[in-house]
């Protein structure tokens, strides 16, 4: 057998077990078979014989025992640059939107090491999404990270979607989306939504959807992460990152390191699990020439934010955002939970003073709204004092003001998107909290734009 040949020893679902006899191949080296060019294999690990175990990239029905098998030398390379630009696909670069070819571009290895400590650059910009809640509470920092975290059906790819659309429309930066685990129909919804906006052009997205085996979408991601890169160090951008869904790139791994025989930590995660994240979240970064804003949405398996994997990526956000099944059940959307969400941003250095006056403020008043709700789910308003009657209106007030139409959903609604400025959500909030409209009847507050619309 020759020096850069082995053959398949075994074959366990998306885990291949291949034989070298002399030189064995590096971890993430691609390795395809010698009967088969379209067929591609990964080294994941080495084990205690001749033999490495790979996972597959491609369809593994085409794999068998016995066969031959070659290395190619080097680790998956996709083409990146502006090409992509408009394009939808797959893991290994190819388009999958029946549009041609791409044109012959540069590529790069799906592989890189993040950025150097000294090389990082942090800003305390903070980039407006025109989404009140969002905006007010929980801000989004132009090179930062915001994750939106819920369950099942809450609405966390509808915000999402809002955020790429407002981003794009009205800040004009290159966009990169990577569809990991989640539903064809909604990546179809996004790519039309997205066609029909005339965002498109400004977006390149990257899809291994729930069909996609759990080798694809363990890897797509980091196919998504290296066309950003070349976005923000070669053509010196700032791009906006966007993923859907996080959870799903956890759950790959997990799934591999079961058929992997791998022994489980905590909650039948897998023992590589802080890895992997970090190895994924540290390559989104900002460096001196350019800046990726990441938003990332996370499902929430049985509503629980406490649940490992989802534990494990929680660290790496400037603001956490969590819907609420209980808030999507009320009829207010976005269904943001405010008080289980947070943000690092909400300083007096970074917002101003006016601004983080308001949101203190705001949070105090709702905290105390939780509590009296008990109290009136008992007894009734009408046995709370005159000074909790005034503040429960007008927290009442204030979680329907929060409430807004979305340009991207408004075929379904009918009703037409709303997009509200920080400074104008900041005076709005004030006027509420100040008590300014508490003649006004709280259900005048919901799916508004700002408060210019009552008072005509």
């Amino acid at each position: 057998m020759s020096e850069g040949r082995g053959h398949i020893v075994s074959v366990r679902g998306d885990i291949v077990e291949v034989e070298f006899k002399l030189d064995k191949p590096a971890r993430h080296e691609l390795l395809t078979l010698s009967q088969d060019k379209e067929a591609k294999l990964e080294v994941y690990s080495s084990t205690v014989y001749d033999t490495v175990l790979c996972i597959s990239l491609s369809d593994s029905s085409r794999l068998y025992r016995g066969a031959k098998v070659e290395r190619i030398g080097k680790s998956l390379e996709v083409p990146i640059g502006e090409e992509l630009l408009g394009r939808v696909v797959n893991l290994f670069g190819n388009p999958i939107d029946k549009l041609g070819d791409l044109p012959e571009t540069k590529k790069a290895s799906i592989y890189r090491s993040p950025p150097a400590y000294r090389e990082l650059s942090s800003t305390t910009n903070i980039m407006e999404t025109g989404i009140k809640v969002l905006d007010f509470f929980t801000p989004v920092k132009k090179g930062g990270k915001i994750g939106l975290f819920g369950g099942s059906g809450v609405g966390k790819t509808v915000l999402l979607s809002e955020l790429i659309h407002n981003i794009a429309i009205f800040h004009k930066g290159l966009s990169v989306f990577a569809g990991i685990g989640e539903r064809i129909r909604e990546g179809h919804e996004l790519y039309e939504t997205l066609k029909t906006t005339k965002v498109l052009p400004n977006v390149a997205l990257v899809f291994g959807q729930m069909n996609e085996s759990a080798a694809v979408r363990f890897r797509v991601g980091f196919t998504a992460i290296a066309i950003a890169e070349y976005f923000r160090d070669v053509l010196k951008k700032d791009v906006l990152f966007f993923i859907d869904n996080v959870y799903r790139f956890v759950q790959a791994g997990n799934e591999l390191s079961t058929l992997l025989n791998m022994i489980p930590s905590e909650d039948g995660y897998q023992a590589t699990l802080a890895g992997e994240v970090g190895a994924f979240q540290e390559r989104l970064v900002s460096v001196k020439e350019g800046s990726i804003t990441s938003v990332q949405a996370i499902y929430m398996p049985a509503d629980d934010i406490t649940d490992a994997g989802v534990q494990a990526i929680v660290p790496y956000f400037d603001s956490v955002v969590t819907l609420s099944r209980t808030v999507y059940q009320e009829g207010r959307h976005p269904s943001v939970d405010i008080l289980a969400s947070s943000s690092s941003l909400v300083d007096p250095n970074i917002l101003g003073f006016e601004h983080y006056e308001a949101v203190i403020e705001a949070d105090k008043i709702l905290k105390r709204y939780t509590y009296l709700q008990r109290i009136v789910s008992i007894v009734g308003e009408s046995e709370l004092s005159l000074e909790d009657r005034i503040l429960f209106y007008r927290a009442k007030k204030l979680l329907n003001y929060m409430t807004q139409d979305l340009f991207v959903v408004s075929e379904q609604s009918g009703l037409p998107g709303k997009y509200v400025s920080i400074k104008k959500t900041v005076d709005d909030v004030k006027d509420i909290l100040a008590g300014r409209l508490d003649s006004i009847p709280e259900e005048k507050f919901l799916h508004i734009g700002d408060l210019s619309e009552i008072k005509k």
